[in-house]
C-alpha cells in the first residue's frame, strides 16, 4: 500500500510538473509576439520563428488600411489548416522573389476576420487596390497559378 501511495504522489508531481513547464513556455512564447495577445493557440506558437509567416498584419491595421484606401496583398491562413501547410511554403518565396510585400493574417488567432473580410476557407489570398478587392484565389494550388495571380493583379 506504501509503495502505491508513492507511485501515485509521484505520477501527480510529474504532471504538475509538465502542466507547469508547458504553461510557462506557452507564456514565454506569447509575450512580445506580432499578434498582440496575451496567449497563443500552440499551432501558432510552432510558427513563431518560421520565416514563412513573418510579416504579420493584425485584423484592425489590415481595416484601417483599407479605409484609407491603401493596395495592400493579403494571405489569409491558419496554422492548423492542411492546404495552408501546403500552400505557405509556394506562396511565401514566391512573393520574396517578386518583390511582393504579402501580409498575413492568422485566422486561428483572429475569428472574427472570416467574416470581417468575407473569408470562407483557408487559404485565400487577396489583393486589394485603393482599398477594394480586385483579386481573390482560394485553396491550395500548383504554384504557377499564384504566380499567374500575382502578375494579373498585383505586378501589372
Amino acid at each position: 500500500m506504501k509503495k502505491m501511495i508513492i507511485f501515485t504522489v509521484i505520477v501527480v508531481l510529474l504532471f504538475g510538473a509538465l502542466i507547469y513547464v508547458n504553461n510557462y513556455k506557452n507564456k514565454e512564447a506569447s509575450e512580445g509576439n506580432p499578434y498582440n495577445k496575451s496567449t497563443l493557440d500552440q499551432a501558432t506558437i510552432k510558427q513563431l520563428d518560421d520565416p514563412n509567416y513573418q510579416n504579420q498584419i493584425l485584423p484592425d491595421d489590415l481595416e484601417e488600411k483599407l479605409v484609407n484606401g491603401e493596395d495592400v496583398t493579403v494571405y489569409f491562413y491558419s496554422p492548423t489548416c492542411e492546404y495552408c501547410l501546403e500552400t505557405t511554403p509556394k506562396v511565401v518565396p514566391l512573393t520574396e522573389e517578386l518583390g511582393i510585400d504579402l501580409k498575413k493574417v492568422n485566422l486561428l488567432e483572429f475569428n472574427a476576420a472570416w467574416n470581417t473580410f468575407g473569408i470562407e476557407s483557408t487559404p485565400t489570398l487577396v489583393r486589394y487596390e485603393n482599398g477594394e478587392e480586385v483579386g481573390r484565389i482560394v485553396g491550395a494550388h500548383p504554384e504557377e497559378n499564384f504566380e499567374a495571380f500575382f502578375n494579373d493583379h498585383v505586378l501589372d
